[in-house]
């Protein structure tokens, strides 16, 4: 049997630090504020030359040099972004130029905060099913520039960045089992209520922002997570004792709180980068992976649950062996 395997991470963060005094000028809100209810004291923001494809180039080059792969050896690309360089052509194909990578599928996922988690369980079908033997699996965010710097409720939460893994097939397990999930009858709880089939009139009237009901997401994202913690525990006959790490998705500190009490893990075994980097969407669970493998917490064969829940509402895991 064929299965699939992360044989290198890589990451990237823009320069620029925005940190919550920086905010206080900006909005009406204090770091003491911001800090109780989210736990981030600080995030990144992309300098005007960078863009989302940038970023990805930057964090894949890692992946590919901690993998031992060239980049000519890559037969599949995906990339989980909200934040497009352009309509079109996909960010993956614009990455895929600039790696001088020619000819392999090349493709975007759009699933918000869970897009990493929704790319690398497409990469794993395709290993295990389609014959493709080396993938690059990217979360890149310029999530910055689509929000309102006058709306403390979202302006605080987000920022920049990307990562990325190569995963390749392997004769022994790797990625064990992925869970994805998403209801579109919460669509008006997260949203940025702008686009292009419905013209850009509503872009240029200020709607292509961020909008968020926060504590009714709250309530729906720790309920969604317990559930799918609980179905990739079930699906592998695993007990909650069995997982080494979570790497979850960095949107807010009592979220990932909530997740690690369920399954009753220390936060000494929780891998958390929100107080550094924000919510940076699609990127903070390969950007998070990337922190824990480079310092050496998460090492060969660990068990670790990765799990999110984003905007649509779509939410999942992927339960590995690293």
């Amino acid at each position: 049997m064929k299965y699939s395997r992360i044989v290198g991470t890589g990451s990237y963060l823009p320069a620029t630090i925005l940190t919550n005094a920086d905010l206080e000028k900006k909005v009406e809100t204090s770091d003491q504020w911001i800090v109780e209810r989210t736990g981030i004291r600080e995030r990144r923001v992309a300098a005007p030359e960078e863009t989302s494809c940038t970023m990805a180039v930057e964090a894949s080059r890692q992946a590919l040099a901690a993998a031992g792969v060239r980049a000519e050896e890559i037969d599949l690309i995906i990339v989980a972004t909200t934040t497009p360089d352009l309509v079109f052509p996909a960010t993956a194909c614009l990455l895929q130029e600039r790696l001088g990578i020619h000819g392999c599928a090349a493709f975007d996922v759009q699933a918000v905060c869970t897009g990493s988690v929704y790319a690398l369980a497409i990469a794993d079908k395709f290993i295990r099913t389609d014959g493709t033997r080396r993938a690059l699996v990217v979360g890149t965010e310029t999530f910055t520039r689509i929000l309102d710097w006058t709306d403390r409720g979202t302006c605080v939460l987000f920022g920049d960045g990307a990562g990325a893994v190569v995963v390749t097939e392997s004769d022994t397990p790797g990625i064990l089992s992925s869970h994805l999930h998403a209801d579109g009858q919460y669509k008006d709880l997260l949203c940025v209520p702008s686009g292009v089939s419905l013209g850009y009139d509503k872009m240029t009237a200020g709607q292509a922002y961020v909008r968020m009901a926060g504590s009714e997401v709250f309530k729906i994202a720790v309920n969604m997570l317990s559930q799918v913690v609980d179905e990739a525990l079930e699906a592998n006959a695993m007990q909650r004792s069995d997982i080494d790490w979570l790497v979850p998705h960095q949107a807010n500190i009592r979220i990932i709180t909530a997740t690690a009490k369920k399954l009753g893990l220390p936060m000494e075994r929780v891998i958390v980068t929100v107080e550094r980097h924000g919510n940076t969407s699609a990127a903070s669970i390969p950007l998070a992976l990337d922190e824990a493998v480079r310092d050496g917490r998460i090492k060969r064969d660990d068990v670790v649950l990765m799990e999110g829940v984003g905007g649509g509402f779509t939410w999942g895991s992927v339960l590995l062996k690293y």
